[in-house]
């Protein structure tokens, strides 16, 4: 499959995102989400490794309205927008427990979607220490990502 040659040379992708709070920010990404710190600009920002892609948390006094949109997937209700990362099968489970560990409440806990289906996986979504929505995912076979017979 043409797409999954991407995987040996994809590039790290770079999010920047408002938040609230920069120190609890710092504590969510850092102690719960095991993320690498790196550079910071004290009260300004903090990049953070996610999994091998950066992240950028800014201070923002108003980072965003309360807007509550959804979008219906697999008889769930995924808030949108939202971003993650696919990880390795391991990877998910560990990334499960550590947020279960940090006293996080998942928005849809973690579970097999599209079970029987083509890109069956398992998905889980919650909220970081912002408010800003997260979906992390796996698949047995990194071939199911892009399926869709």
């Amino acid at each position: 499959m043409q797409s999954l040659k991407r995987f040996s040379t994809l590039r790290p992708f770079h999010l920047a995102f408002p938040v609230k709070d920069l120190e609890r920010a710092k504590h969510f990404y850092k102690n719960v989400m095991k993320c690498p710190q790196g550079r910071e600009s004290p009260n300004e920002w903090i990049d953070f490794d996610f999994f091998g892609h950066q992240i950028v948390c800014h201070k923002a006094p108003n980072p965003k309205a309360d807007v509550d949109s959804r979008s219906h997937v697999d008889g769930h209700k995924v808030p949108i927008p939202h971003f993650g990362v696919v990880l390795e099968w391991d990877q998910f489970h560990q990334l499960a427990k550590n947020v279960r560990d940090g006293g996080i409440k998942f928005e849809i806990e973690p579970y097999l979607r599209f079970e029987g289906k083509p890109g069956e996986q398992v998905t889980m979504f919650f909220y970081d220490s912002e408010g800003n929505a997260l979906e992390f995912k796996a698949f047995k076979h990194d071939s199911m990502l892009f399926e869709t017979k």
